[in-house]
């Protein structure tokens, strides 16, 4: 999880929905607010975009996507496009680093 009240992935973003492994482990340790629920694990590796985006109190990113049921926590989703990730965060090496 990311910086309190700011998403990884805004709206219109292309996501795909973590592996079913990952899902069962997220919804097994989670605790807290908007647990997964069983119909959600059968979206596991799904690509869909990104509907709404909201915020739970203390800054937890939720997010609705388009043609997928359920509300998913930042954890469960990752950038459908693997060269996302890099853009966003910046980790490209520099040629000073070799």
């Amino acid at each position: 999880m990311g910086e309190p009240y700011k998403a990884t992935f805004p709206k219109g973003s292309r996501v795909r929905v973590i592996s079913l492994g990952a899902l069962e482990i997220f919804a097994r340790d989670w605790n807290y607010h908007h647990k997964l629920e069983a119909e959600q694990l059968k979206f596991a590796g799904v690509a869909a975009i990104v509907k709404e985006v909201s915020f739970y109190h203390g800054g937890d990113v939720l997010y609705k996507l388009e043609k997928v049921p359920g509300i998913w926590h930042e954890p469960c989703i990752e950038f459908a496009d693997l060269l996302q990730p890099c853009v966003a965060r910046n980790c490209f090496a520099s040629s000073d680093s070799r």
